[in-house]
This record gives structure tokens, C-alpha cells and sequence, in this order.
């Protein structure tokens, strides 16, 4: 219970007695007065699969079922179900979303959704850009960090500013807690040794000092010969509440990973799944990143709330590669290596006013938000010797000739103004309508010959969303809204990009439905998409692109979370994507299916709790199923990738009220398939990966 609603109750039993004592005394009764404040926004943590809540849809909070829009929630309980060990995996149910499309490129989060790119720009955290601004240097996120992941799907830039057409993932940071709570953890299996605690609560008696410390090592590998994952994540939070309706969260980190690069085979080559076609001493792609934010909310009256979410962030890059072996063994590979360093600044200022009059209730939210990337790359690129793919012989740093290939400077700086206005008719009609300007400035220096490229866009977008609610728990919404996304020399969606630079405009059709049932806790939803964008980049090669024209895609999406009966939990996903490149395409793609795009996507998760008794504990059995159709790895469609069915698994068991055992699978029958492929290189998926947990609460 929260601190609003204890007021509010305190108030209403205090009035209570005071109507009844004055009523002894034969005066007359006083009439109750109930004082409500507002609660905790709806970031989580979640105790079921089911969030009714969100920010994400329209930065404020408001119920799932009143957004004009699709919206996604990955809560803190099915992310422990999982043991999801990144936001691709994550995400790896939610319907539309296409993940780990790279399979064991794990340098990046590759997220796909509605069937447009969104890795390099459409990931938040906290509400804030986590975004890609230059060729390589980024980081991951640490899913034992979250404590949830919002999916809103279509066009976003009218909150968000720059990003694709197909939606974006905002991941909910751990942040301290009102009630004391604690947990230690070690889990070891296939790549995995690993040790986790997460611990806070109140530091005063008054609960105005919260804190949260969330820490995790590990020592691990992605499951292949010369790969590597290793962890060093610290976060410290601290939560300050001087008083009713005012708050201010500090939320730092230290996140440390080792890892390794991409792993690619020759088109057609007949090799074992686990040859490596690198060098192991020159394998590698190490980050070091730090992070220190706030978000704090003070509410100036019963009506006008003010909110400001900021973070800095600071990354550095350490990475070397060899790549690109060849059926013939004369021809070299090529080999590159990246030393970058970026800092990131990224603030958003919100005013939200609540009124409302007769059956009309108004809820106006007026923003400006800025982000400042500022980041340095120096890449030299080269080439290795040629190698037997069948009978593999390394050759070590001998072999690797390196030379200057650039020395940049890039920052971007963008500030976006926004308002969006939620109107209530009746509570039945919901009308939400929302615009916002963009200017977004990038500039990049070329440190070598001390050249400059500058590009200045702008552009004002909008969106226009109307829910009607047949009852409280079924709800019909269509929408219409725009993105916008510069691209713009060098980071050109993240390479570069040959002939004009034009920014990408999206927009987005929509219409759903949402229902939400009494008898049991779920949420169901339809939608039917219809997505275009312009000025869409493509790949000529493996570092450049080129804008292609307009590429369009239709869908019908489902999904299901549900707590059918006690212990029973539920996760349904379909997605159809009718993609196509629809006009100004590179000679003879006009008409193709764009690139790494399948129609069909599904998957399904269950779980169901044996509860215990005076001799065992409960017992839960979990299992998932994810499919992935045809693809291609080409724009000239000439490269098929073949679908594929994933199964995953997950058991759990209560050894005492505060020890839990569980042992999770992910593609348990080792199923070995490719992922993409492009430009006559495969990339095959994650193999068989199970690892047992075993985790002390308190």
C-alpha cells in the first residue's frame, strides 16, 4: 500500500470516528472527507506476468487498456521465470518483435519490430535514449538490472523523437523500494558461473531514505570455442521522500563486459557448427560503462505535477576482430579494430495537468527533452591471412596487417518539444492526441585530415489515437502516427551511406482491440498495422548503405498474458508481416520482401505451480515454444533462410519458504540453424544453453 492511499485511508477512519463520537454526543454527524494523492508510477516490480499499467504509451500513467495503442509488458516475475539473460531474450515472446535475428553476433541488442530495425535507436531506458549515435561503440543492457520492459509498437517520435517506424523498447531500471527485501543468488551451467545479490529497503523509520544495491559477476562464455561473457554489474539507488506527492530517485551504475565479436561462416560451407574462423588473439569486445541519473516528480498541487528523468552515461570500447574466411583458403580475411569513448547526456522535463469537468476528464502533459551524444572512434582496417575452413590454423597477431582507416569525432545533439492532450468523455471514449517539433544537429570530424561533415534536421510529427470502451474490460482504439529519423553522415543508422541523405518519415495506421477479464488476471490483445517508411537505408555492403526508397508493412499481431487459474500462467504471441519494398528500390528489388523480414512469428509459454505441502515445497513447470518463419538475407531475396522452432524449458522448486532451485533451458534440443544471412556470410543461432540457479530470498 502506498503512502497516498495510507493517507487517504488514515483520513477517511479518523473521520469515521469523529461522525460517531459526535453522533453520541447528539450533535450532528460531520460528513467523511477522504484526501487521495497519487500513487507510484507503474514501473514495477510486477508479482504477476500481467501488467494493467504503463508509461511508456503516453508518459503518464495510464491503465493498458485505455491506450490508443499496442503496448507490451515484460514484468519482473516472467523475466525471473526465464532467466533471461538480455533484453533479446527478454523480449523473445512479445508479439512482433523479432530478436537475436543475428543469432551469434552478441555484440548488440538486434531487435526487429513490426518488422523495421529498431537496434540502433529504438532502445530507452528509463524513458531516456539509449541509443547507438556512431558506427560501434555501445553497450548492453543488464536484464538482472530491470525490473521491467515496456514494448510500445508503431510509430513513437511524437513522445520520443528520432527513431524507426516499428516501436521501441523501454526498460524499467531497479530502483529502491518501500519494503525491506533482499535475495542472493548463484547460478552455474553451460558459459555460466555466476553470483547475483539484490538488496534494500528503508534506511529511516519513516521511510524517507529508501536504498537498492543490485551487484552481479560472471564468469562466462556465449556457448562457442573462443568466446567469451564476462560481467561486472553495480548499482547502487537511493530513494528520498521528503514529503507527500515529492520524490527523487538517484539511480547509478558500473557495468563491465568482456565479450567477443561477430561469428560468420562462408555461404555454403559445410563446417562444424563451432569452428571459429577468427583469430583468437585479436577476439574481442570489452566495454566499460557508468551511469548516474535521476528521476524526480513533485506534485505543486492537487492537479499540476512536474517531472524531470535525466542520466549521464560514459562508454568506452575495446574491440578487435578477424573476419570473413573463405571457401578458398588463399583469400585473406578482412580485420579491424575500434578504441571508442562516448558520453551521453539525456534529460526530459515534463508538466502534467489533471481537471475535468461534468463527464469530461483532461489529462495535458507538456515536455522538452535533449540528448547530447558526443562520441570518438578511432578504427584501423586491414586484413589476415586466408584459412582452412575445414582444418583451421590461427596465426596470431603475425598474420594481421592493420592500417588507418578513420579517426572521428561525431556528436548529435537533439531537442524535442512535445504535448500531448488524454481527453475522457463518459469514461468510454478516450480521445489522445499528441504533436511534437524535433531539431536534431550532427556533426562529424575527421580528427585525420580535419574535415567536417554537418547535417541540421527537423521535423514536427504527430499522433491522433481514440479508445472506446464497450464495458470496463473490452476496449476497441485506432490510431494514426508519424516518425522521424535523420540519417545523416557518418552514423548513417550506424554505417555509411552512399548518395543523398534524406531523413526517414514513418507512418502508421492502426486499429485494435483490448480486453482485460473479470474472472481471471490477463490481458488480450488484437491490433491490424499498416506501416510505411521513406528513405530507407540498405545494405550494398557490409559498412555502407544506400537509400532505397519506400518499404511497407502490414500485420495482424496477437497476444496473450494470463493467469487462467491459480498457478497457471500463459504467454501467447502471433505476428504476420506482409513486408514489401514498395517503390524507388535498387534495380529488380522493387517488390521484394525487404531483408531479414519473415511473415510468421509465434511462440507460446506455460507454467503451472504444483503447490506444496508439510513434506515438499511448490514445484513449477515451465515450457516455451518459439517459431520463426522464412526469411531472406537480401533485398534481392536470392538468399533464403529457412524457418526455424525453438524450445525452451524451466523448473523450479521450493526447497524452504526462502530457498528456490530452479534449472532453465533455452533451446533445449539443440537445434542448429542459421539466423541471417548476408553479402555470402551465415550467421547460425545460440546453441543448447541450460544452467541451474539457486537463490536465497529474504
Amino acid at each position: 500500500m502506498t503512502g497516498s492511499t495510507l493517507a487517504a485511508a488514515s483520513v477517511m477512519l479518523a473521520g469515521q470516528a469523529l461522525a460517531q463520537d459526535s453522533t453520541a454526543d447528539g450533535s450532528t454527524q460531520l460528513q467523511v472527507i477522504v484526501v487521495e494523492g497519487k500513487t507510484d508510477r507503474p514501473i514495477g516490480p510486477d508479482t504477476t506476468i500481467v501488467a494493467k499499467d504503463a508509461t511508456t504509451g503516453t508518459k503518464t500513467d495510464t491503465p493498458v487498456i485505455d491506450v490508443p495503442a499496442s503496448v507490451s509488458v515484460v514484468t519482473q516475475k516472467e523475466l525471473e521465470a526465464r532467466h533471461v539473460d538480455s533484453l533479446q531474450q527478454a523480449v523473445s515472446y512479445t508479439s512482433s518483435v523479432l530478436a537475436d535475428e543475428f543469432g551469434n553476433d552478441d555484440r548488440y541488442d538486434y531487435i526487429r519490430i513490426r518488422g523495421f530495425d529498431q537496434t540502433t535507436l529504438g532502445t530507452y531506458r528509463d524513458g531516456l535514449a539509449a541509443r547507438i549515435p556512431a558506427w560501434f561503440t555501445a553497450s548492453r543492457l543488464e536484464p538482472y538490472g530491470l525490473q521491467r520492459v515496456e514494448v510500445l509498437k508503431g510509430s513513437t517520435s511524437t513522445l520520443f523523437g528520432l527513431n524507426g517506424p516499428g516501436g521501441l523498447v523501454n526498460a524499467i531500471t531497479k530502483r529502491p523500494q518501500d519494503e525491506k527485501h533482499g535475495e542472493v543468488y548463484t547460478s552455474y551451467g553451460d558459459g555460466t558461473k555466476e553470483v547475483g545479490v539484490d538488496f534494500g529497503g528503508p534506511i529511516d523509520a519513516d521511510g524517507v531514505w529508501t536504498y537498492r544495491l543490485t551487484a552481479l559477476g560472471k564468469d562466462g562464455d556465449q556457448g562457442w570455442d573462443y568466446s567469451n561473457d564476462d560481467r561486472l554489474y553495480v548499482a547502487p539507488a537511493l530513494t528520498i521522500k521528503p514529503q507527500e506527492g515529492t520524490s527523487l530517485t538517484i539511480l547509478t551504475d558500473y557495468y563491465k563486459r568482456d565479450g567477443t565479436g561477430a561469428r560468420g561462416f562462408p555461404e555454403g560451407a559445410t563446417v562444424d557448427i563451432d569452428t571459429f574462423l577468427g583469430e583468437p588473439d585479436f577476439n574481442r569486445f570489452n566495454t566499460k560503462q557508468a551511469d548516474f541519473g535521476y528521476q524526480f516528480e513533485h506534485e505543486i498541487n492537487e492537479n499540476l505535477t512536474f517531472r524531470s528523468n535525466a542520466r549521464y552515461t560514459h562508454l568506452d570500447l575495446d574491440y578487435a576482430e578477424v573476419y570473413g574466411g573463405s571457401l578458398d583458403a588463399s583469400v585473406n580475411r578482412k580485420a579491424f579494430s575500434v578504441d571508442g569513448m562516448s558520453n551521453r547526456y539525456a534529460i526530459d522535463n515534463q508538466l502534467q495537468y489533471d481537471t475535468g469537468w461534468g463527464n469530461w476528464d483532461s489529462k495535458t502533459l507538456v515536455g522538452v527533452d535533449y540528448t547530447n551524444d558526443n562520441t570518438r572512434e578511432t578504427i584501423l582496417y586491414g586484413s589476415a591471412s586466408g584459412i582452412d575452413i575445414n582444418n583451421p590454423s590461427y596465426c596470431g597477431m603475425a598474420c594481421i596487417s592493420l592500417g588507418p582507416y578513420v579517426n572521428w569525432r561525431v556528436k548529435q545533439e537533439a531537442v524535442g518539444l512535445y504535448a500531448q492532450e488524454q481527453l475522457t468523455f463518459d469514461d468510454r471514449w478516450i480521445a489522445t492526441i499528441g504533436g511534437r517539433w524535433d531539431h536534431v544537429h550532427t556533426t562529424a570530424d575527421y580528427l585525420d585530415t580535419g574535415t567536417r561533415d554537418d547535417d541540421t534536421a527537423s521535423a514536427f510529427t504527430k499522433r491522433i489515437g481514440l479508445t472506446y470502451k464497450f464495458t470496463p474490460n473490452l476496449a476497441a482504439y485506432a490510431n494514426y502516427s508519424e516518425s522521424f529519423q535523420p540519417l545523416v553522415a557518418p552514423s548513417g543508422n550506424g554505417y555509411a551511406v552512399s548518395g543523398s541523405l534524406k531523413p526517414q518519415e514513418g507512418r502508421q495506421y492502426e486499429v485494435g482491440l483490448k480486453y482485460q477479464p473479470d474472472s481471471f488476471n490477463g490481458m488480450f490483445t488484437l491490433a491490424y498495422f499498416d506501416l510505411t517508411q521513406t528513405n530507407v537505408p540498405t545494405y550494398v555492403s557490409p559498412i555502407l548503405q544506400e537509400q532505397i526508397g519506400e518499404v511497407g508493412v502490414r500485420g495482424i499481431e496477437f497476444e496473450a498474458k494470463a493467469e487462467i487459474v491459480d498457478h497457471l500462467n500463459l504467454t501467447l504471441a502471433y505476428s504476420y508481416w506482409d513486408a514489401e519494398i514498395l517503390k524507388n528500390g535498387t534495380e529488380g528489388n522493387e517488390g521484394n520482401r525487404p531483408s531479414r523480414v519473415p511473415r510468421h512469428l509465434a511462440s507460446a509459454w506455460v507454467d503451472y505451480t504444483i503447490p506444496g505441502d508439510d513434506r515438499r515445497g511448490d514445484l513449477t513447470l515451465g515450457g516455451g515454444v518459439r517459431y520463426i518463419g522464412q526469411s531472406y538475407g537480401d533485398d534481392a531475396n536470392t538468399a533464403s533462410i529457412d524457418a526455424y522452432t525453438l524450445f525452451d524449458a524451466a523448473v523450479s522448486y521450493k526447497v524452504t519458504q526462502d530457498l528456490t532451485l530452479s534449472v532453465n533451458a533455452t533451446n533445449l534440443f539443440d537445434r542448429k540453424f542459421v539466423s541471417t544471412a548476408y553479402y555470402g556470410t551465415e550467421y547460425y543461432g545460440d546453441r543448447r544453453k541450460v544452467v541451474g540457479t539457486l537463490k536465497y530470498t529474504w
